[in-house]
């Protein structure tokens, strides 16, 4: 059995899934190309679906594709291309770097653009319930109807308001009946995208896309769900209280959040421009050294990107090499993955095999390592 930390609960609980596990993680909005931080999270969560695998699990895990969002639709503009062709392009580039990095392939990977008609039947349904309200043609989801809103985050009202802000979601937008209200649905500005719907021409919100998207592919109640630490507030508790007013269930039994990589002290991102992008690492070190030295770290804790981490990995696959084919310390790296994802213990364990002389190809390649 597997232990993992839940955020919702925050603390390290058993993770006890059926033998079908259902499985979802916030996927790319494809305006640029992978970076360290969105590659140590797939990671993270391949890690994840190579331990389900092993216990015997069959995994449904599902990474969506953002590609109509506010940032998508100001990256083409400003490029001059198409929305859906800049997505098509840098999807690409992004499924390379994944198989590159050693990443099993995800049971279904859909696009925003594809789940109008689903998108459309859930903002129907929290209309119907009184969870949504329109004023003229946008639509917003009312977070006073969930008792519990804020509950995921785990933060308050004030900082709530302050993130919101700083997502550009504008908390104090007069139309709304409570700050931190969100947009299901808009107008389109000229120029973007645009679909019918009964209460008005226009696009979607970026949250609903994920709710949608979730419950078409993964069914009311998925058992775990996934993304970056940065996606908590506003998004996946955004995404959490609409799939729960539409359909009066859990929406998700288990919350896992990957932690933020930083360059300089700095989180890296896009907005911020200090990123370290994995196709400009391959033209540089194999693949397998990027993949290890993204492992390095608890999935927990933040941590800083530097070139050394490189280095160090090319030394151990070496090592690794050296000592050949065989299953040596694979049960202790069983043991370390089913203790909340302990990664670097696991390498410690195949690092001490490999000194003497033991073969480590199947340990390591259960931390998706190919040697």
């Amino acid at each position: 059995m597997m232990r993992l930390y839940d955020t919702g609960r925050g603390e390290v609980v058993d993770f006890e899934p059926g033998p079908t596990v259902t499985m979802y993680v916030c996927g790319i909005t494809p305006y640029d190309t992978t970076h360290v931080g969105h590659a140590a999270t797939y990671v993270t969560y391949d890690v994840v679906q190579r331990r389900l695998i092993d216990l015997g699990h069959e995994v449904r895990y599902v990474r969506n594709i953002t590609d109509v969002d506010d940032d998508m639709l100001r990256a083409s503009a400003m490029r001059g291309v198409h929305y859906l062709d800049l997505a098509f392009g840098e999807t690409a580039r992004f499924d390379e770097d994944m198989a590159a990095l050693n990443c099993l392939e995800p049971w279904s990977e859909p696009r925003a653009s594809g789940a109008i008609s689903n998108i459309r039947g859930l903002i129907d349904t929290l209309l119907t319930r009184g969870a949504a309200y329109q004023v003229d043609r946008t639509v917003f989801f009312d977070t006073s109807t969930p008792a519990d809103f804020g509950a995921l985050a785990g933060v308050g009202l004030d900082r709530m308001h302050e993130i919101l802000g700083a997502w550009g979601e504008e908390p104090d937008d007069p139309r709304k009946r409570n700050p931190l209200d969100f947009v299901l649905w808009r107008p389109a500005d000229p120029g973007e995208p645009s679909w019918g719907a009964r209460w008005g021409t226009g696009r979607p919100g970026w949250h609903v896309e994920c709710s949608a998207i979730a419950l078409r592919e993964l069914g009311p109640t998925i058992d775990l769900h996934g993304g970056g630490i940065d996606l908590l507030y506003p998004h996946h508790e955004s995404v959490r209280v609409q799939c729960e007013a539409a359909t009066g269930t859990t929406f998700v039994r288990h919350w896992l959040h990957q932690s933020m990589v930083h360059l300089d002290g700095r989180k890296m991102s896009k907005s911020d421009g200090n990123l370290i992008f994995v196709r400009d690492l391959r033209e540089r070190f194999e693949p397998a050294a990027i993949r290890l030295a993204l492992s390095i770290h608890r999935y927990r804790r933040p941590w800083n990107w530097t070139d050394a981490l490189l280095v160090e990995a090319e030394e151990r696959l070496t090592r690794w090499r050296w000592a050949g084919a065989g299953d040596a310390a694979l049960d202790a790296v069983r043991a370390a993955l089913d203790d909340d994802l302990d990664v670097p213990t696991a390498i410690d364990a195949i690092d001490r095999a490999a000194a003497q002389g033991k073969g480590v190809d199947q340990a390591a390649s259960l931390i998706g390592v190919q040697l």
